[in-house]
């Protein structure tokens, strides 16, 4: 749109020159009519320019998601201190001085009187092998050693308290006569250990075995 142009002449200057010029009435109307026009020119205009149009304000919604609620947990109390355990002090004790005045004196022990062993005498058994008692061998009867009889004869002797023989008796034969003979001749010169008992010697049977043999075994 193009701009208008105005005359150079304000409202004032008009005035004026209409009471200087009175007598100029269609001049005056033409002004007049101008001045009309330009408001409405200056009217329309205003109406025709854009009217700058206020920015609508919108509302936004804004959606939060928010977390599902955690579990509660439980709360864990924190945990108790240990006692302190402060080392015990003993007081150490004095040592207990007493006068000797004090003391009483100790009995003395009885001396323990040792006795000598006393020695138990023992149960033994009627004995013919002692060293000292030098018993000799029955002799083999010559008869028996020609025909080649051996044999062994056990005798049940009664040894008497002084070591002596008292009576003889078989119990066990040699199977030979002159065999048995022998061996009972011979006991009867020994002589013995005696038996004990209590400590003292008694008189007590004994069996004797003599075996008599061709290769001289020992009785």
């Amino acid at each position: 749109m193009s701009a208008l142009t105005l005359p150079s002449t304000t409202p004032m200057t008009i005035q004026r020159s209409f009471a200087i010029h009175p007598d100029n009435q269609p001049q005056r109307l033409v002004v007049v009519a101008w001045v009309l026009l330009l408001h409405v020119a200056l009217a329309g205009a205003w109406n025709i320019l854009p009217v700058e149009s206020t920015p609508a304000v919108k509302e936004m919604t804004v959606s939060m998601v928010l977390p599902p609620p955690t579990a509660l947990q439980p709360e864990v109390p924190p945990p108790k201190p240990l006692p302190k355990i402060e080392p015990s002090v003993q007081p150490v004790s004095k040592p207990l001085v007493r006068d000797v005045a004090d003391v009483a004196p100790m009995p003395l022990a009885a001396p323990v009187v040792v006795s000598p062993a006393v020695s138990v005498p023992t149960d033994t058994e009627p004995d013919y092998k002692a060293g000292y008692l030098h018993n000799v061998r029955p002799a083999y009867p010559m008869v028996a050693r020609k025909m080649g009889w051996e044999g062994k004869v056990i005798l049940n002797v009664e040894v008497l308290a002084e070591g002596a023989c008292g009576a003889i008796s078989v119990l066990s034969s040699s199977g030979r006569d002159v065999l048995d003979n022998a061996a009972i001749h011979a006991v009867k010169g020994w002589h013995f250990s005696p038996a004990r008992h209590g400590g003292q010697t008694v008189t007590k049977w004994f069996k004797v075995p003599i075996n008599f043999s061709l290769e001289d075994s020992e009785v």
